[in-house]
């Protein structure tokens, strides 16, 4: 008897685990959320400000948002950890490059140590600031306007400051192409 109410609370808990697993995402797999890959476009009159990111980098230094004021920006939550985030990191060096005078890419590492993230950069060729972020902190600050629900979790903030899109898992060349494309035919550059 006592072995089968066991067994039934097993089974109870291996479904109500199963059923919470990845709850308003796309599941969770490999120590990460994963999302469905929600592109999120905010028309220019609801644009709300962007949350000031600022603390130190994984070169040590003081870093800031706020030393890019005017610029469009892009902010990209990974890990070192994470399938997706090494999958969209060619693109994300690649775009950088590409758009090097006119938009500002910056990282925010989640959940790895620094010299994790650094040989990271380094095997993708990524030579944007990163945020040394492991507690989460930074990205909990855009909680008012675009929240983050997965990683990797991707923002593009306007010239002006104010949060302009979300993509939710990894980005894709074309798209993020796309959007940083608008955004600087918006500002006229």
């Amino acid at each position: 008897m006592a072995v089968r109410r066991l067994g039934a609370l097993i089974a109870v808990a291996v479904l109500a685990l199963g059923a919470c697993e990845g709850a308003g995402t796309g599941g969770s797999t490999g120590g990460y959320v994963s999302a469905d890959g929600t592109v999120t476009l905010v028309d220019p009159a609801d644009r709300v400000d962007a949350p000031t990111l600022s603390g130190t980098g994984l070169d040590g230094k003081p870093l800031s948002s706020d030393d890019f004021a005017g610029r469009v920006l892009v902010v990209n939550v990974w890990g070192s950890w994470c399938p997706p985030c090494r999958a969209e990191a060619p693109v994300l060096a690649e775009l950088s490059t590409t758009y090097a005078d006119r938009v500002q890419f910056l990282g925010i590492v989640n959940r790895s140590n620094d010299a994790a993230a650094k040989a990271f950069n380094q095997t993708y060729g990524i030579d944007y600031p990163s945020f040394s972020d492991a507690g989460g902190s930074l990205e909990l600050r855009f909680v008012d306007s675009l929240p983050s629900q997965a990683i990797p979790t991707t923002w593009v903030i306007d010239a002006d400051g104010r949060v302009a899109a979300r993509i939710l898992d990894q980005v894709d060349a074309s798209t993020l192409g796309d959007i940083l494309d608008d955004l600087l035919a918006e500002d006229g550059a």
